[in-house]
């Protein structure tokens, strides 16, 4: 009698230990020469330039681009014609006081007030210095140094001192960027009672920078008021914020020359309440060309992080020299040049964004926690409900309790009978596994304008799935044990490195993107993107050289491991395309151990520790890169921090948003949490009783009678495969600030495509009796599915 055996293993030895060399040199050197040439797929911007008149910044809390109207704020809109941005105010708390944003402005880094008294989260009211004093420097002192941003309160004052700059204040907020370490503003003047047009003509001729706190829109929500108790609905507040713009604009004229015409900065330095939104930034003045304002820290046109402000005005006052190296986050704000474009056009699209943003925020957790339920869902039907007598009793109560309703004898059709049931559940796995790519692709269509923005973005998310699912159901690769499975995963991936590679413009706002609120990642690979192009990537690697191991070609499928490694790595970590740090040293660690898995290497502790390190060689080597390059991102800022010592603060930081993650009140968090103890404590021992059973157990109405365990056989590189993914996702919670979403997010796309592998297994299946010729034809090519 013929058998069947696997091609054989590659002994240890000399060519062993040449294969976990060779596997780590590979790809590090092919990482190290793409991420050396990659550059962001990105129109060049160009830069702010000094400028030769004073500088002016007007800054207004809570100001939106909704609040712009050229017939009722004249003077406000007048700013908006040249180039124009959405300021991201996001500091240390989900939303952004008067004064969060003055202190960015005056630490370069995220900082935040503290909460106002006898209140949960309220913010204080600004008070004027008093002889020179900003009032709280102390208490602004002591509560930046518990935030873990290592901010520096009057940085900017102090680097205006040093850069020879006279800058002159007015108004509370204006003063706290304005003073210096001590908390001391030299020439400021009080707001009440001022004569903003002939204070900013006398000032101008004797200041090179004026800083102007012409108030704040609030909400009312938490009794935050602009001056009087009068003030409190946001038209009133909004027309004494434009009698004071209009006070100023008609002040500039009185420059001496021309060539000494003010470049006016107007910036949104706060959120008007509770509820967090994308603020107006503007730039006027000579030189600046009509477009949209972008930075390298956003890559992203018409978005601007409040921390880009200050090295944006040491760059427009010429003391960029003067800047810090480490303590400030920030970047030089840059035009995108758009002359084709008119001002109401740039303004629309900026409040077509403001909406994006806002309407997505409070979706976010719902979809989350819906797409964690489907998938906790599917783990019970498929190790509880497809039991034979659970089916058994299911088929009984619907007969019994649903009588002639419409579907339920197809649902007792489907619990009766092996290949519906097996038909159901591998669409229904293919559909959940292909949300999250449905997502990002939902994005496309403005579904965020319609009336009911959830049920739009849902509708399309499901018309989409039924697209996928039906793609991956129709053609012949339904055949093959991961066809399908190839078709989605391979999609997911596709998507993303497309997107990534073209700006990451997809994921902007989407539901399972870039919460643009957060300002956070505004580019590459932010946390989600990475768990599951990482689990996609892996799924069609697997999918790639199962053949190539059946076949005995194992050094044809190590190489191919490597070669898609490379590629995706490439993509994860290059500083112009995904420019993700927390990424190859999961990544490259997973795809070096698939490779030495698909060439038969056994592994040792020797080699699990050759491969970690070269891992953080490269990594370190990827941000060492970057950092030579003129425009660095944040891979070679951070390698800057190192050397500039502060590494502990940042792995410190990184440690403590993982736990917050992991114990705060976030409902993915819990949901996924639950999840897990769910699988492990509850799921895991039925299924594994059903992997070990001769007969395939409870589950041989659906096996034909064979074991599952056997479709190993017909998939030797899924063991290794389902190793690399653990390592890639344990590695990945480790080295990233997301906590539990990284390795929750591969389970809920990768979990559903392994059961959709398996029930095509198990359609390929002819009834068999479980004896040694059973065990052979398995390894042979099943009928049609």
């Amino acid at each position: 009698m013929t058998t069947h055996e696997l091609p054989p293993v590659v002994r240890a030895g000399q060519r062993a230990r040449a294969a976990a060399g060779n596997s780590i040199l590979a790809v590090l050197v092919g990482v190290l020469i793409a991420c050396g040439i990659a550059v962001p797929a990105h129109a060049a911007p160009q830069p702010a330039t000094a400028s030769a008149g004073p500088v002016v910044v007007i800054g207004v809390g809570g100001l939106a681009w909704s609040d712009i109207d050229p017939a009722t704020t004249p003077a406000l809109a007048s700013l908006t014609e040249q180039a124009v941005g959405s300021l991201v105010v996001r500091s240390v708390r989900s939303f952004t006081c008067p004064a969060d944003g003055w202190l960015a402005l005056s630490t370069g880094t995220r900082a935040a007030d503290l909460e106002g008294p006898d209140s949960q989260g309220q913010c204080r009211f600004l008070l004027e210095p008093s002889a020179g004093q900003v009032p709280g420097w102390e208490e602004y002192s002591a509560e930046l140094a518990s935030q873990n941003f290592q901010a520096e309160p009057g940085l900017f004052g102090e680097l205006l001192a040093a850069g020879d700059v006279t800058a002159a204040s007015i108004g509370p907020g204006a003063a706290i960027a304005a003073a210096d370490s001590a908390g001391i503003v030299t020439e400021h003047t009080t707001l009440t009672g001022t004569d903003l047009t002939r204070w900013t003509s006398d000032t101008l001729t004797r200041a090179d920078l004026l800083m102007i706190d012409a108030g704040s829109l609030r909400t009312g929500e938490d009794g935050f008021t602009l001056s009087t108790s009068t003030q409190t609905y946001r038209e009133d507040q909004l027309r004494v914020i434009e009698r004071r713009v209009a006070d100023v604009l008609e002040g500039l004229p009185g420059t001496p020359a021309e060539s000494a015409e003010p470049t006016v900065l107007l910036a949104g330095l706060a959120d008007d309440g509770y509820t967090p939104g994308l603020r107006v930034l503007a730039l006027t003045g000579p030189g600046v060309e009509p477009g949209l304002l972008t930075s390298p820290s956003t890559r992203q046109d018409g978005f601007v992080l409040t921390t880009d402000l200050l090295p944006t005005l040491l760059r427009l006052l010429d003391i960029e020299d003067a800047g810090p190296t480490g303590s400030a986050i920030g970047a030089v704000t840059q035009v995108l040049p758009d002359p084709g474009s008119s001002a109401e056009d740039r303004r629309a699209q900026l409040e077509d964004n403001a909406v994006h943003a806002g309407v997505v925020r409070p979706i976010v957790p719902v979809f989350y926690a819906g797409l964690v339920a489907l998938n906790l869902v599917l783990f019970a039907v498929v190790a509880l409900a497809l039991k034979r007598p659970a089916a058994a009793r299911l088929r009984a109560w619907t007969a019994d309790h649903l009588g002639r309703l419409p579907g339920s004898r197809a649902l007792r059709r489907v619990l009766a009978q092996r290949e519906p049931a097996l038909r159901v559940l591998r669409a229904v796995a293919l559909g959940i596994a292909s949300i999250p790519v449905a997502s990002y692709l939902t994005n496309l269509l403005p579904w965020w304008r319609a009336g009911t923005p959830m049920l739009a973005l849902l509708g399309i998310t499901a018309a989409i799935v039924t697209i996928i699912v039906t793609a991956s159901l129709a053609g012949p690769w339904r055949r093959h044990l991961f066809g399908s499975v190839t078709v989605v995963a391979g999609l997911t991936a596709l998507v993303l490195a497309v997107d990534v590679a073209t700006g990451a413009t997809l994921q902007l706002s989407a539901v399972m993107g870039v919460p643009t609120l957060v300002a956070g990642r505004f580019y590459g690979m932010n946390n989600t993107t990475f768990a599951l192009f990482t689990t996609a990537s892996l799924l069609v690697t697997i999918a790639v050289t199962n053949p190539l191991v059946r076949a005995g070609r194992r050094r044809l499928a190590a190489g191919v491991t490597l070669a898609v490694g490379a590629v995706v790595v490439v993509l994860d970590g290059a500083p112009g395309l995904g420019a993700d740090f927390g990424g190859p040293p999961a990544l490259l660690p997973a795809f070096a151990v698939l490779a030495l898995l698909a060439a038969g290497v056994r592994l040792t502790w020797q080699r699990v520790v050759m491969v970690l390190v070269g891992a953080a060689v490269a990594t370190m080597a990827i941000a060492f890169v970057d950092w030579l390059r003129p425009d660095p991102t944040h891979l070679g800022r951070f390698f800057q921090t190192v050397l500039d010592g502060g590494l502990w603060d940042v792995v410190w930081r990184k440690l403590d948003q993982n736990i917050s993650i992991l114990f705060g009140n976030r409902p993915l968090t819990i949901l996924a949490i639950c999840g897990v103890l769910t699988v492990l404590l509850v799921l895991s021992r039925p299924i594994r009783v059903a992997l070990t059973s001769p007969g395939g157990g409870d589950f041989a109405w659906l096996s034909g009678g064979n074991p599952i365990s056997l479709m190993g056989r017909q998939a030797p590189m899924l063991r290794p495969g389902l190793i690399a993914l653990a390592i890639a996702l344990g590695l990945g919670l480790a080295v990233n600030d997301s906590g539990i979403a990284i390795p929750a997010l591969g389970v809920a796309h990768g979990v559903p495509l392994l059961i959709a592998a398996c029930a095509t297994w198990m359609l390929g299946l002819r009834e068999a009796q479980v004896n040694e010729d059973a065990t052979c034809a398995v390894g042979k090519t099943p009928p049609p599915a």
